[in-house]
């Protein structure tokens, strides 16, 4: 398996794609990240020193991970060992692990160990380092593009110090792009093409942060241009040959990834912000990105009773009706009702009454056990269940115009409590008016509870 390291000693090659050759190979080459390398920021101050800990490298694709494991690669004086996740197994990681003892305990030599994607390690791929980590063995380097705190174990993590890579900015990226078409030694330089600004921010923009994906799309274009010309002199790269060179990106989106569940959380804030705008963008981000169009509509089932609620009872029914024309027409056509209902959802009245009072519910379950249900409440069946009184003084409501004033229909360790709270908005100012008309009435039957010999341990609200 050739090293990942392996080409930082030697000189790039033509064949070589453009990102590998562009690399950076010192902390001052570096676009983008300063509030980590910096001049007088943490990770500079330590690299410098030759003094790193154990840390986890985190952020999306093409922000510079490798290259700041393969520039300590460069600058440390401790033996540089690296594996990738992928492609590496347990006996691979015993095998480094042993000959870094064996480093240590004859010549004092440190142990640098860097782990590409250490993510894909299951758990027990990464407790076979943890000892080692622990023991001051190796000091790992991770690099991940998933959220470490779910990736990896709580004990590995511990250990090591996490530091977060951000997304490369658009005016970054255009650096890059064109450093890379002046560069004569490892870039583009003698290539003889030109490219004007519009279409290097063509590039820039559409490479979402990735500076691997951009000096990628710009090598196509410069390759394009370069057989366009057919011998002759090259072609100015202009912005439409840049969004030809774009046509086959794909959205950044795992769908089993930390991107997934940052999208799908933004989608369901701008709906519970009250911004269609927002919510119909990341609702299109995913679609165009391939999620499982059940998956939004189950989500905004939820939403409809969990965030609006009674405000708008509406509100369910268009997002299960969403999901049921969706079953009926599928796709493409199935994203107009997808649209509608997550446009509704957004401009709906909110109210988690529902989830709260739920909550509140089940909370008096567990606090207080199985209460007995009233006996007034339980039906008379047989002639023992009548002469235990069940269903006595039991007032009907439709003999009373609707609602029985007075009666109290909770546990009498519970009357008085309050579970259900409208929020006022929407339909729920309707429902918050009836409860509080309703609620007067049953007060002094509630007032009489409160005074009973059960009702001392009561925790009333």
């Amino acid at each position: 398996m050739r090293d990942l390291f392996e080409s930082a000693a030697e000189a790039s090659s033509e064949s070589d794609p453009l990102p590998d050759r562009m690399r950076p190979t010192t902390l001052d080459e570096v676009v983008g990240q300063q509030h980590l390398l910096g001049k007088g920021k943490l990770l500079r101050r330590l690299l410098e020193a030759d003094r790193v800990p154990s840390l986890v490298l985190w952020g999306p694709p093409g922000t510079g991970k490798t290259t700041i494991a393969r520039i300590v690669a460069r600058m440390t004086k401790a033996h540089f060992e690296s594996l990738s996740a992928v492609l590496s197994g347990v006996a691979d990681l015993r095998k480094v692990l042993a000959e870094a003892k064996r480093r240590r305990s004859q010549h004092q030599e440190r142990t640098i160990l860097f782990v590409d994607e250490i993510h894909r390690w299951s758990k027990s791929q990464q407790d076979a380092l943890l000892d080692a980590v622990e023991r001051g063995v190796v000091t790992l380097i991770g690099a991940t593009t998933e959220n470490p705190s779910f990736e990896l174990n709580a004990a590995l993590l511990s250990r090591a110090r996490v530091f977060v890579l951000k997304s490369i900015t658009d005016d970054n990226l255009l650096t890059l792009l064109q450093r890379a078409l002046l560069d004569k030694v490892r870039g583009l330089g003698n290539s003889g093409v030109q490219a004007d600004d519009e279409a290097l921010q063509v590039i820039a923009k559409g490479s979402y942060g990735d500076a691997r994906r951009a000096l990628t799309v710009l090598d196509i274009a410069v390759k394009d241009a370069l057989l366009l010309a057919d011998g002759g002199a090259p072609e100015q790269l202009s912005s439409e040959m840049a969004e030809e060179s774009l046509q086959h990106r794909a959205l950044l989106y795992d769908k089993a990834g930390d991107a997934h569940y940052g999208v799908i959380s933004g989608f369901i804030k701008s709906m519970r912000g009250s911004d269609p705008d927002a919510a119909l963008y990341y609702l299109a981000r995913m679609l165009e990105s391939g999620e499982d169009p059940r998956f939004l509509l189950r989500r905004m089932v939820i939403f409809a009773s969990e965030d609006v609620g009674n405000a708008d009872p509406m509100a369910l029914v268009v997002a299960t009706s969403a999901l049921s024309a969706y079953e009926l027409v599928g796709l493409p056509e199935g994203v107009l009702p997808m649209t509608q209902a997550a446009t509704y959802l957004a401009t709906a009245p909110k109210s988690n009454a529902v989830l709260t009072g739920y909550g509140a519910a089940r909370k008096a379950v567990k606090t207080h056990g199985p209460l007995s249900v009233p006996k007034k409440l339980l039906n008379p069946t047989t002639g023992l269940t009548k002469s235990m009184s069940h269903g006595k003084a039991y007032r009907y409501p439709h003999d009373l115009g609707g609602l029985a004033p007075g009666e109290t229909y909770l546990p009498e360790d519970l009357v008085g409590e309050t579970y259900y709270r409208p929020s006022g908005r929407g339909h729920e100012q309707v429902i918050a008016e009836r409860l509080k008309t309703w609620r007067n009435l049953q007060a002094p039957e509630q007032e009489a509870a409160q005074a009973h010999p059960h009702q001392k341990n009561r925790t009333g609200k």
